[in-house]
């Protein structure tokens, strides 16, 4: 069985109720701000506004130019005229310019009428072989004078009659003056036998030549 609760417990307690505190509005400052504003309000003059549409476009007028100390309106015309300051500057900057394009044309002209004066130089018929001749003579290492195979002349001549002198090198070889391949090898045979390493195998050079002339000089 349930227990009675004892007297004095909590329980016999009535709820509290929540407890609203109201606060006076201040009326009173609202309506005193609202009496300064209409007091200021009455020393103002109204000032009746005019309807835009009863407006006329004719009456409107232009305002006269400026007339500058001279006594004459600008040149530009209307409200937007440029003064005589502006004029001048505009005048300066168009004279350099033209100053300075015709300086830049001048020293183009200038350019090519000296490249057009140098003429370029030629090279003369007479020198060209005097310069093939001396290079041809400085670049061959047997030395100036050399014969091989596919020369001709009076000097490959002299070369085949003093082989013919020494025994066995050039023994029944032709004496027509052209350098052959059995010319050839008559020289490079010399050259073996006499122990002549100056030159090009087969090539008759300085040390070559020096070598048979020194043996088959005549007395």
């Amino acid at each position: 069985m349930p227990i009675p609760p004892a007297s004095g417990s909590p329980q016999d307690r009535l709820p509290l109720e929540p407890i609203r505190v109201l606060r006076p509005r201040r009326t009173d400052a609202l309506a005193e701000l609202f009496k300064e504003m209409e007091q200021g309000t009455g020393d103002l003059e109204p000032v009746a506004v005019p309807d835009p549409r009863s407006w006329d476009e004719g009456e409107t007028q232009e305002l006269p130019p400026v007339r500058t100390g001279h006594g004459s309106a600008p040149r530009g015309g209307g409200r937007f005229g440029f003064g005589p300051g502006l004029r001048r500057a505009a005048v300066t900057i168009a004279v350099a310019a033209a100053a300075l394009v015709g300086f830049g044309g001048a020293l183009l002209l200038h350019d090519r009428n000296d490249a057009a004066a140098v003429p370029e130089p030629r090279p003369t018929a007479s020198a060209e072989p005097t310069a093939t001749a001396s290079a041809s003579a400085a670049s061959d290492p047997d030395g100036p004078g050399t014969l091989r195979e596919g020369d001709s002349g009076p000097a490959v001549t002299d070369l085949q009659q003093r082989l013919l002198r020494i025994p066995d090198v050039y023994a029944g070889g032709s004496t027509g003056g052209t350098y052959d391949a059995t010319l050839k090898a008559a020289v490079a045979r010399f050259q073996l036998w006499y122990g002549i390493r100056g030159d090009e195998t087969g090539v008759y050079g300085n040390d070559t030549r020096a070598a048979l002339e020194s043996r088959t000089a005549t007395g």
